[in-house]
């Protein structure tokens, strides 16, 4: 979703991806775990903006709404207005830039991205919401079903630019979640649907189990998760108010044992409905800053409209983790990448 600042709202490639290496950030950011600690369970080792207002090949870079990484560990970003780029994992340079379109021809707001075990690209559209199957040239291969009440009024229960935000595959690859951003009418404010498909013969899906996930305030939203090896998600929460800035946490999340939600009309705080258990592992803005700058007001000016995260590897115990600011193509913000280390144990 475009986060504008006049807005008040708001593990299959694991093995592939430990050998993507973080670029190198500002002169200043220290390397120190304790110094640049944003909780107990999450420090920051640099940032970098390095793509911050520059083109390839005649395309804007920038507008990134989600991040994979790619069977040869170079890294995949997508943006949401239909282009997806494949970065050099070093430097974050683009080495090519792939337009996405639907059955008509027209561009999509893609927002979440899983690159699939035979490198086919799944892509979630908020505007139907759709998760389609693109071949590396960006030719549709597939398109996966969508329950009618997460679809955009007057066809579901959905408001078109809240829906599916976040895209994973849980462990072992048989099942696709998708998140999204905000509830569909009628739920409880603040409860969310994670929508799952399992996997079928010839990878294609079908429709499976839903569940619910309650953020911490009405207008925050979920514009990614990812999913750890033991079943767990890694779950941002983000959120913009105008003259403020950006909210930003990282939660760990268990869904383990919720409630499926697919046959539940409306969640209103049923008795006995379990919703997806979190954990806040860190507010963002807590981070030191590393000598970061904004260009509008923030909490913390390391701070952007933070909306893409991939799992790029793990290491003495902590995930790495790579975020990244969606800029909106907006003067006033940044297209700023976010190396974290996490730690999802006691």
């Amino acid at each position: 979703m475009r986060l504008r600042t006049v807005l008040a709202t708001a593990t299959a490639g694991l093995a592939a991806a430990t050998c993507l290496t973080a670029a190198a950030g500002p002169a200043n950011a220290s390397n120190s775990r304790t110094a640049n600690a944003c909780s107990s369970s999450v420090s920051i080792d640099r940032f970098s903006d390095a793509l911050d207002k520059t083109t390839y090949d005649g395309t804007f870079v920038g507008n990134f709404s989600a991040l994979a990484v790619d069977k040869d560990g170079s890294l995949a970003a997508l943006e949401d207005r239909s282009s997806l780029f494949d970065l050099d994992a070093k430097t974050l340079q683009p080495k090519r830039a792939v337009h996405l379109a639907d059955e008509n021809g027209a561009d999509l707001d893609s927002e979440g991205l899983v690159i699939d075990r035979d490198g086919t690209r799944l892509i979630t559209s908020e505007t139907e919401p759709s998760i389609r199957r693109y071949s590396a040239d960006g030719t549709i291969l597939d398109r996966l079903p969508v329950p009618s009440s997460l679809l955009v009024a007057p066809a579901g229960r959905a408001v078109s630019n809240q829906t599916f935000e976040g895209l994973t595959l849980l462990p072992g690859g048989h099942t696709l979640l998708a998140s999204m951003e905000y509830p569909i009418a009628g739920d409880t404010s603040g409860d969310v649907r994670f929508q799952t498909w399992t996997r079928t013969k010839g990878d294609h899906f079908k429709l499976a189990a839903q569940y619910a996930y309650k953020t911490d305030a009405a207008f925050l939203g979920v514009p990614e998760v990812q999913a750890l090896p033991d079943g767990r998600l890694l779950v941002l929460e983000r959120g913009f108010t105008s003259g403020v800035g950006n909210t930003v946490r990282l939660y760990l999340a268990d869904p383990r044992h919720a409630t499926d939600t697919s046959a539940i009309d409306t969640l209103t705080g049923q008795p006995g409905v379990h919703l997806i258990k979190k954990t806040l592992l860190a507010d963002i803005a807590d981070c030191p800053t590393l000598g970061a700058t904004a260009k509008q007001p923030q909490p913390n000016p390391l701070l952007d409209n933070i909306e893409g995260m991939v799992i790029t590897g793990k290491e003495k115990g902590r995930y790495k983790v790579l975020l990244v600011s969606d800029d909106n193509q907006n003067a006033v913000q940044t297209t700023r990448f976010y190396y974290l280390r996490v730690r999802t144990t006691p």
